[in-house]
């Protein structure tokens, strides 16, 4: 058996922050962890078509702020914040807390690798082929900037009889780097052959420590 280690969670307070931030014990936390799971599914059904990215959750006293990342912040926002304002009513009424809601706006989603991901799921979904929308979006992420990018499809490719695993890349993918400022996406596309699985993995360089400065300043040292 492979044993696979998340992107995300190997570089965690090494070059990356949890996307859920609070602390809690007990049945607290039980508590505070299904409600999570709850806000996800909630904002991801109102907004499927949003671009929806990340979604970052913080707790405060009484408060629940979530930041939404989306291609698409015309659709979460909505005419005159009509659609924003109705979440956030949703939301307060499934935490019984006070809800603030942030959206920010992705100003490049063909570097992005879970966007590129459900991009390629969608045309799955759309009997493109899977070559073709590989090819696809790998040049886009390329032309885009990024230093390197892999994608993985699995599953009835092309309505095969037996599931295979398929797999394309360009420039360098250093999964095993710690420092490396590497992105990962998932998604599934529903076909009438059965589940299509998308792996996506974007590579931006490295992230270095800052190195810094001490100032000189008098010291006491005891004789």
């Amino acid at each position: 058996m492979g044993r696979k280690v998340h992107p995300v969670g190997f570089r965690l307070k090494a070059i990356r922050d949890w996307n859920t931030r609070w602390f809690a014990e007990g049945k607290q936390y039980e508590e505070r962890l299904h409600e999570d799971f709850a806000i996800r599914k909630l904002i991801m059904k109102e907004l499927p078509s949003a671009g929806i990215s990340l979604l970052e959750i913080e707790r405060f006293p009484n408060q629940v702020q979530v930041t939404i990342h989306t291609a698409r912040p015309g659709i979460v926002i909505g005419r005159k914040g009509a659609s924003v304002k109705d979440l956030r009513g949703k939301l307060r009424q499934l935490t019984e807390k006070s809800v603030r809601v942030e959206v920010e706006e992705i100003s490049q989603p063909d570097t992005d690798a879970q966007l590129i991901a459900e991009n390629v799921a969608g045309q799955l979904e759309r009997r493109i082929s899977h070559s073709r929308a590989m090819k696809r979006a790998i040049q886009q992420a390329m032309r885009q900037g990024v230093e390197g990018i892999r994608i993985e499809v699995s599953g009835r490719l092309g309505g095969s009889e037996m599931a295979r695993k398929e797999k394309l890349w360009d420039g360098r993918v250093p999964r095993n780097t710690i420092r490396a400022d590497l992105q990962y996406g998932f998604a599934e596309a529903l076909t009438t052959f059965g589940r299509i699985g998308v792996k996506v993995w974007v590579y931006k360089g490295e992230i270095l420590p800052q190195k810094t400065e001490f100032e000189a300043t008098d010291v006491y040292i005891s004789e």
